[in-house]
């Protein structure tokens, strides 16, 4: 399962590990962030129960000025307890991602495949077509990246409709962060899909999400369930 990974969109959290630190959970010496650099936070439980106020203090911090965060779970906190039930869950609509161009300029055809199980994904982002290419840094894998973008056409199970938490998780779950747009949803009755909704993403070595502007400049929130780290 090593270079199979998986992501959830509605980018700010990802799991590596834990450990606490300073008050607050911040590794960061400068409180305002004056250089924008993108900040990393290791919030103790406690601090991570309450999610609007664990995010209004990294905002005090200034980790909003890099455009990107990342926070740390506490290895305490588990968003499900077993992902070995999964693989019978459906992909509907897998897009092979065809890349074209050179010299720094590309442009990417998105070409919608037929739908397929995550078992079958699990097992085609591990083959050796689509595995990620041994490396021996992330500079050496960058550079395999851009070298390799147009040649084999990665697989991409993205814009899933739904949740892998579960049901019982109060901290964090990206199905109910108990913000305005839940509101829009339970009060208005208004669902916007990847917005006040989440969404799965299923990745596999160069599949790519393009850096963009969030609907109506919002925040979005990731979470990296499993596999080999995200590149941002």
């Amino acid at each position: 399962m090593k270079r199979f990974s998986f992501g959830m969109r509605p980018v700010l959290l990802q799991s590596l590990g834990s450990k606490n630190s300073s008050r607050m959970g911040s590794e960061n010496p400068s409180p305002q962030n004056p250089s924008c650099k993108i900040m990393t936070f290791r919030p103790t439980l406690e601090e991570f129960r309450d999610f609007g106020k664990y995010i209004a203090y990294i905002e005090s911090q200034g980790a909003h000025r890099a455009g990107l965060a990342k926070v740390i779970p506490p290895k305490e906190w588990k968003p499900r307890k077993t992902y070995d039930d999964i693989d019978n869950m459906v992909i509907p609509a897998p897009i092979q991602q065809v890349v074209t161009g050179q010299s720094g300029l590309f442009t990417q055809y998105n070409i919608q495949k037929k739908p397929m199980l995550v078992g079958d994904y699990r097992h085609l982002a591990n083959s050796e077509k689509y595995c990620t290419p041994r490396h021996q840094d992330f500079d050496d894998l960058e550079r395999k990246y851009w070298k390799n973008l147009t040649f084999v056409s990665p697989i991409y199970g993205a814009d899933i409709s739904g949740s892998l938490y579960d049901a019982d998780v109060d901290e964090w779950n990206i199905g109910n962060l108990n913000t305005l747009l839940d509101m829009v949803e339970h009060q208005c009755g208004i669902i916007i899909e990847g917005v006040n909704t989440p969404y799965l993403y299923f990745g596999m070595w160069k599949t790519t999400f393009a850096w963009h502007t969030e609907d109506m400049d919002l925040y979005s929130i990731n979470y990296l369930h499993f596999g080999e780290p995200k590149s941002w």
